[in-house]
């Protein structure tokens, strides 16, 4: 976009000269503003503190990131619905509908759709909508037979007659939620469930036109296909195994193997054994015998063949006793079409109204009459979606102006009495508080990223034990000390509805904070890497001796040897040992005494220039470098590696910085109480002698050194 007569006015912000927003024309006018001067062309969705709804209202390519020009064509819009652009300045959450502007087409269609809101909510009276009422659907729908959505409910069904077959469908087929709340079917619905009627009632037709085949026992045909299906696989093992007795005659014990199986559990209580018994033949195997029906069966198989002989073998063969494998082949040949026919069972899911209701509703035309009032239902679907873009419009003038200052300029970033819409909580730990804290959406693109940010960052997991949320948030500490600061201490984490969270650091990201930590650095590491030396040097020492005492302790000697011969010591061997370290000492006994002797012999007034040079000289590089880092801390980077593409720096310099993180205060006109019972009891009288007769000493040299007194020879 190129620039425009348009008038406006910047501000210099964070080292960045931002726009401001005067009036609504401002706003109306950003379309005309150079992307290369707003300060951030896309933010994600997800993880702000905005109302999410409003955002994916405003992404209209639903991709999770809002851009310039969705963030423009959410203006373009809210610009011609409403009379006067400063009302989105006020980013008030109650919408007056005296705000929409009636003179537009879309308006007076916005105001009709607002007034039928407050309508169905029972609240005519009033002129005012919220974002809570809007967006409560099922509430503003509630009770209405018809509402766009082209779903039917019980209430959209004029007769009984309709209400039994909307309860049919979807008592078969299920059903779908309306705008009102209820269960109903759409047109999907409907078809489905007329081509499972369809599918059923022309599958039960094929059976009718050829029973003979299909339904060889009638209206009894299933339960005797029950009851063969619950006897085949036993009576075809009965006529395997009386083949082979006949095959081979010495296999007819084999086959039957009752007398050894009946041994092993005729010693128990035989009610306990019938699943065994069941294993059983079905009767005693010989070569080429039939099966008998009523006697010397299997006793936990004679209900299943008695009931065989009754409702099959008796229609087919009357007063038979027993039965042949040709006749059982017969038996099965009889239910073959009826298994076939069973396998090609269409539209299951409407069964359960039985063949006669499904050829009612094939036939009565009410079906008809439901997709008449599902497209009586589609016909409001413009009003009703008009009521849903009310929700849009009630959003827009709370939320939108709150997402161009933290787009555009991030004004309530740099406003001391707001917090930006990506500031997710306050961190509490080691006596402050951190109000920068941020959502980590992509932990390893932080780890790419952040560490040119130029800022002290700790990350922290937060876990809320109220609501089960785990979350990662990372913290910038601005002010203060370090020292405390390791991974795996523990905070306290709100957010900014006041939930509390319990953090731990598991990530920290070195940057200097302040000017006076910067000078004290230097002395730190080198406490801390002699306090590391002195302690390692310590524990070999301790490790080496107790191993020495109780390798001696372990070692028992076999036999009391001679006593040892004492080697006399050698003075020469030692002589160039102890000239060494005298020479050692002497050398830095020297070099002290030259430096102290240097500095007495000083002017007076050179000397705190001396200290003073000593200090610059160890603590001045760490010094200007963490004033140069400190200049140009970029929350940026931090933004970016949460899937924001910043456009400009954003500066946290060291006054602003000091801000950010809170140390910890007293009250205001509190009272102290200075007697801590634990507090140090001063000095041994002998310390402090010694530490007067040094001053004394000292400053006795002081006076001679400049002729203030004169000591007699």
């Amino acid at each position: 976009m190129l620039h425009t007569n348009y008038e406006w006015s910047f501000s210099s912000v964070g080292g960045v000269k931002r726009v401001n927003f005067d009036s609504g024309r401002d706003i109306l006018a950003l379309e005309q503003l150079d992307q290369k001067l707003w300060t951030v062309l896309s933010c994600p969705t997800n993880g702000l503190e905005i109302d999410a709804v409003t955002l994916e209202l405003i992404d209209d390519d639903k991709d999770g990131h809002i851009k310039v020009t969705e963030i423009l064509a959410a203006i373009k819009w809210i610009g011609s619905i409403i009379n006067n652009p400063d009302d989105l300045m006020e980013q008030n959450a109650v919408f007056p509908l005296s705000a929409i502007n009636e003179n537009s087409a879309e308006g007076k269609i916005l105001m009709a759709s607002a007034k039928n809101i407050l309508k169905n909510l029972g609240r005519s009276d009033l002129e005012t909508l919220t974002v809570e009422e809007t967006s409560d659907r099922v509430k503003i729908f509630k009770g209405t037979a018809f509402n766009g959505d082209g779903i039917i409910t019980e209430d959209s069904c004029p007769t009984d007659e309709l209400k039994n077959l909307l309860k049919d469908i979807i008592s078969c087929m299920g059903s779908t939620m309306d705008r009102g709340g209820k269960d109903g079917i759409d047109t999907e619905f409907l078809t489905k469930f007329l081509e499972a009627c369809t599918a059923y009632a022309d599958w039960d037709k094929a059976a009718e036109d050829n029973k003979i085949v299909i339904l060889p026992f009638n209206e009894n045909t299933e339960a005797c296909y029950q009851t063969y299906r619950a006897v085949k696989s036993k009576v075809d093992d009965y006529f395997l195994r009386c083949r082979l007795a006949a095959f081979d005659v010495e296999t007819t014990t084999v086959l039957n193997l009752l007398t050894a199986r009946v041994e092993l559990i005729t010693g128990k209580d035989l009610t306990t054994c019938l699943e065994e018994i069941e294993t059983f033949p079905l009767a005693k195997i010989e070569g080429g015998k039939d099966l008998p029906l009523q006697h010397g069966i299997n006793p936990t198989w004679e209900n299943r063949i008695n009931n065989l002989r009754i409702q099959i073998t008796d229609q087919l063969f009357s007063n038979k006793k027993t039965l042949s494998e040709s006749e059982w082949n017969l038996i099965t040949e009889k239910f073959i079409g009826y298994e076939q026919w069973k396998s090609e069972k269409a539209g299951e899911q409407v069964e359960s109204l039985g063949i006669e209701r499904i050829c009612k509703i094939l036939s009565d035309g009410l079906s008809n009459e439901l997709v008449k009032l599902i497209e009586k239902d589609k016909e409001l679907e413009t009003e009703a979606n008009n009521i849903i873009l009310v929700d849009k419009l009630v959003r827009y003038y709370r939320d939108l102006f709150t997402l161009i200052k933290n787009f555009v300029t991030f004004y309530d970033f740099y406003s001391p009495d707001h917090t930006a819409i990506f500031q997710s909580g306050t961190l509490y730990i080691d006596q402050r508080s951190c109000d920068l804290c941020i959502k980590v959406s992509d932990m390893a693109k932080h780890d790419m990223m952040v560490s040119l940010s130029g800022m002290f960052l700790i990350y922290c997991k937060c876990v809320s034990k109220s609501t089960g949320e785990t979350i990662v948030i990372v913290a910038a500490l601005t002010n203060g000390d370090i020292d405390n600061l390791i991974v795996g201490r523990n905070a306290v984490f709100y957010d900014r509805k006041g939930v509390a969270y319990d953090a731990t650091i598991i990530k920290i990201i070195e940057n200097p904070i302040s000017i006076i930590q910067a000078f004290w650095s230097p002395y730190r590491k080198v406490s801390r890497f002699v306090e590391k030396q002195v302690n390692k040097f310590a524990s070999e020492q301790d490790n080496k001796v107790l191993t020495d005492v109780t390798a001696k302790i372990e070692t028992v000697p076999a036999k009391v040897d001679a006593p040892a011969t004492v080697v006399p010591f050698d003075v020469g061997k030692f002589v160039g040992i102890f000239a060494a370290i005298g020479l050692a000492l002497g050398a830095i006994g020297t070099a002290v005494a030259s430096v102290i002797a240097g500095f007495i012999g000083l002017t007076w007034w050179k000397m705190p220039l001396a200290i003073s040079g000593l200090l610059l000289l160890i603590s001045g590089p760490a010094m200007v470098m963490a004033y140069f880092k400190l200049r140009q801390r970029n929350l940026a980077l931090i933004l970016d590696a949460n899937g924001w593409a910043v456009n400009a720096k954003v500066i946290i310099n060291i006054p602003f910085g000091n801000t950010l993180t809170q140390i910890a205060c007293l009250p205001k006109n509190a009272r102290i109480n200075t007697n801590d019972p634990f507090s140090s009891k001063g000095r041994p009288f002998w310390q402090i002698m010694l530490l007067f007769l040094l001053l004394l000493g000292l400053g006795l040299y002081g006076l001679w050194k400049f002729g203030l007194i004169v000591i007699p020879s």
